[in-house]
């Protein structure tokens, strides 16, 4: 018996459709798995190195690249998707594709997280980056909803999408810019950002050969996919810790403690120094006693 035994990921759970995972698709799936396994337990152990409120990028990449073991391992295994048949002109008429839907419910979580280490990076209010955020979600379950639509109709859906992207982009290379030449992080923020949009801009022409267009099948279409994610999550993972080891936590006040998200000065906490405030005096109960007149109260 064979101390590695073959894959029978599609033996076990077979696929469907004219245009389905193959056994290369699935153990490339299955190394991009190992790939997001090991960073995890690499961010897990960085955690230790850092100082204490000084965690919160760690925390941001072990949760991207925990969804991203999952997803890749359910996709790995060829489950996590559903057959949609292609009525579009673009292919032939019958054609049915499987549309792997847990590779959306990845971006769904490592997007955001993204988007939520470069708005406190740039100092932005969090008002901007719940807004961000939100595009992002926009941008993806448009491409979602285009995915599982099987008729021209589905490009609607595309241009949506592509549509929040735009705005996220202004947003994060503009607006996110000024914010962070504001507390002294231009130079890392614009690197990371850039990248960042790089890599987006990649994501609609992918889609759109792949399961938009049809035009590369199910197993090309992972291997673009996977190293897009990579390069995304695990890359920017790994160039934000260190990156981070020069910033200073507390002028971008993301200084995290056991009084929470505060701004530090000078080594301190303002809200640790300040006294208690003095309790209120409640005048003692019972009947007043009059004074008499033109006598002086002692």
């Amino acid at each position: 018996m064979a101390l590695f035994p073959r894959n029978d990921a599609l033996r076990t759970n077979p696929p469907a459709g004219n245009q389905q995972l193959s056994t290369n698709g699935s153990n490339w799936l299955f190394a991009v798995t190992a790939i997001f396994g090991f960073s995890l337990l690499g961010y897990f152990a960085l955690k230790f190195r850092a100082k204490n409120g000084e965690r919160f990028f760690h925390y941001l990449f072990i949760i991207a690249n925990f969804a991203g073991l999952i997803a890749y391992y359910a996709m790995a295994s060829d489950l996590a998707w559903d057959p949609v048949r292609q009525s579009n002109q673009l292919v032939r008429s019958g054609l049915i594709r499987q549309i792997f839907w847990a590779k959306y419910v990845f971006w769904v979580i490592a997007f955001p997280i993204i988007l939520l280490a470069l708005g406190v990076l740039s100092g932005a209010s969090w008002a901007t980056i719940i807004y961000n955020i939100a595009l992002s979600w926009v941008w993806i379950i448009s491409f979602l909803v285009a995915a599982y639509t099987p008729s021209n109709y589905k490009w609607g859906f595309f241009a949506f999408g592509l549509l929040a992207q735009s705005f996220l982009a202004f947003s994060t290379l503009v607006r996110g810019l000024r914010s962070a030449n504001r507390v002294g992080s231009r130079r890392d923020y614009l690197l990371l950002a850039g990248w960042v949009n790089f890599l987006w801009l990649l994501y609609p022409l992918a889609w759109g050969l792949t399961d938009g267009g049809n035009y590369l099948g199910v197993t090309p279409s992972f291997i673009w996919f996977g190293i897009l994610d990579l390069l995304l999550v695990t890359g920017v993972g790994f160039a934000v810790l260190f990156l981070s080891s020069r910033w200073d936590f507390g002028r971008l006040n993301i200084a995290f403690t056991q009084y929470g998200r505060v701004p530090l000065h000078d080594g301190t906490f303002p809200e640790k120094q300040a006294a208690p405030p003095a309790p209120a005096q409640v005048p003692a109960s019972g009947p007043a006693t009059a004074t008499p007149a033109g006598t002086a109260a002692v």
